[in-house]
């Protein structure tokens, strides 16, 4: 549960900054009538209400198995990290769009633009404050991965995401402000509508990442090579196997996983031995890696197993 406090930190802080920043930028357009503050205020207003569902999914991921849900309630996570995608998408790039569009074909110019330059400072001092916490927990979580490595690797898509959307804002503040000094200097005010589409497809394109990797966790992704080869360490040292097969494992939530073994027991054992067998590996692993909250294990000759591991591969598509 230690991540989760990571990523609770993370978006605690989201959260701040963005309310902010959004009720700034919205009472800034309003007094300029700049379409690209307004679509900062209604981009920050967004990313409020997903730091809200971010939270809610943690909770909600938190709780213990129950009789509909066995294998406990992580994906809750998941799912509300895909719903943040898609808003980001549809209400942070698509009022973005069409607040752009609307102000190239009936262009406004921009009153006290001075206004919106003090409101896009101090909105970079406080999305730059909040998108440094997210680098620093994610950046303890990543190792020496990659950036984009690290992002389609990692199973707790609260950090990633804040991580992304605040990246986002502080792009999306950088072409607001390019707008709107291009508009002021050239006196063309369609530049202003250009900046807002601009910060449309910045959104447009974190939103379809966002999708992306949440898509994959919620479908169920796999445990990291190295914890499989951990369990496998695991079990092959116990002396009633003569061979751990192989593991499938799948993530329920960033630190939940479900383990199946295969195993080919020694030929000698009683089927008491066997079940002390599968209680020895149940406590030692819940020990060494306690990650693994359910275990199943299936005895399985080797022949089996590689012909039903050969039938996956052949089935899955070829990478990249």
């Amino acid at each position: 549960m230690a991540a989760h406090g990571g990523s609770k930190k993370v978006i605690y802080a989201a959260l701040a900054g963005n309310l902010l920043i959004a009720v700034t930028k919205f009472v800034a357009a309003f007094f300029t009538g700049s379409s690209a503050m307004l679509s900062e205020g209604v981009h920050s207003l967004v990313d409020t209400g997903n730091g809200g569902l971010l939270l809610y999914g943690l909770h909600r991921a938190a709780r213990p198995p129950d009789k509909t849900h066995p294998l406990g309630h992580g994906r809750e996570l998941y799912f509300w990290s895909f719903i943040v995608a898609l808003l980001v998408f549809a209400l942070g790039a698509g009022v973005s769009f069409y607040e752009g569009v609307i102000h190239i074909m009936a262009p406004e110019p921009v009153e006290n633009p001075s206004v919106n330059y003090i409101v896009l400072a101090l909105s970079m001092l406080f999305e730059g404050s909040s998108w440094w916490v997210a680098l620093r927990e994610f950046r303890l979580t990543k190792g020496k991965l990659g950036w984009f490595e690290a992002v389609r690797l990692s199973k707790d898509p609260s950090v990633f995401t804040v991580l992304f959307e605040d990246s986002a804002a502080l792009l999306g503040l950088l072409i607001a402000f390019g707008g709107i000094l291009a508009a002021d200097i050239f006196d063309i005010p369609e530049l202003d509508g250009v900046a807002s589409i601009g910060i449309a497809a910045i959104l447009a394109t974190t939103a379809i990442f966002l999708a992306r990797e949440s898509k994959g966790l919620l479908m169920g992704e796999p445990a990291s090579p190295e914890v499989q080869a951990k369990v496998m360490d695991i079990v092959q040292n116990d002396p009633a196997v003569q061979r751990a097969n192989g593991v499938l494992t799948v993530h329920i939530g960033p630190t939940e996983i479900v383990a199946g073994l295969s195993i080919e027991f020694e030929d000698h054992l009683t089927a008491p031995e066997i079940e002390a067998c599968v209680e020895r590996l149940e406590e030692e692993l819940r020990r060494e890696m306690p990650e693994i909250t359910n275990l199943f294990v299936k005895p399985q000759t080797t022949g089996t197993w590689e012909r039903r591991r050969k039938a996956i591969v052949d089935a899955s598509p070829p990478s990249g």
